[in-house]
């Protein structure tokens, strides 16, 4: 048997459930209106800190290498924001699930970090020789497996044109680990 509500009873129900959600709501405006102005304060924050990061990786590479400039202000972006949302979940009082989100990102970040350790390697190292004054396009070099001249320096490969008109790309972290330089052009003495 199906037990018929009167409709009194169906407007005290529906009358309970909105008080109760409008008590909720007022609860909860301060640790709202908290993270609101933590959001505020984090973009301006935000802005700042990328164009700093663009300037800094700008200077460091040479100008065209623009996607890799982009690149990095990307990722330096994702991670402020990132954090940004995780102290947003923490003023809202969901703390246990900022800080599992958390540990479960940095989990997939070490294994994508330990998966493009080589390409970081690389790029890293040719940072180095684009900006090293005695590895230059057109120099005489030598590594621990191929001898030829210096075609072309890229922020991950090294192109070595050999004395026999081949072409040999290398990885930068194996030309950075071991090379040496055979013309006789004088060498810039500089402080790395």
């Amino acid at each position: 048997m199906i037990a018929t509500v009167g409709p009194f009873a169906l407007v005290a129900g529906v009358v309970r459930a909105v008080d109760t959600f409008v008590a909720s709501v007022l609860e909860a405006l301060p640790s709202i209106m908290a993270a609101v102005a933590f959001l505020l304060v984090a973009a301006v924050g935000i802005t700042g800190i990328r164009a700093l990061t663009r300037r800094a990786i700008d200077a460091t590479l040479p100008s065209e290498e623009d996607l890799v400039v982009d690149l990095g202000v990307l990722v330096v972006t994702i991670f402020l924001w990132f954090g940004a949302v995780l102290v947003v979940l923490d003023i809202l009082g969901m703390g246990e699930i900022a800080a599992s989100l958390g540990t479960a990102t940095g989990f997939i970040a070490l294994g994508i970090s330990y998966a493009l350790s080589n390409v970081v390697a690389d790029t890293v190292s040719g940072v180095y020789l684009l900006r090293d004054p005695d590895f230059e396009v057109g120099d005489q070099v030598t590594t621990a497996s191929v001898t030829g001249t210096v075609a072309s320096i890229g922020l991950r490969k090294t192109r070595l044109e050999t004395d026999d008109g081949e072409r040999v790309v290398l990885a930068n972290a194996d030309v950075d680990e071991k090379w040496r330089r055979l013309d006789s052009a004088p060498i810039v003495d500089e402080m790395d």
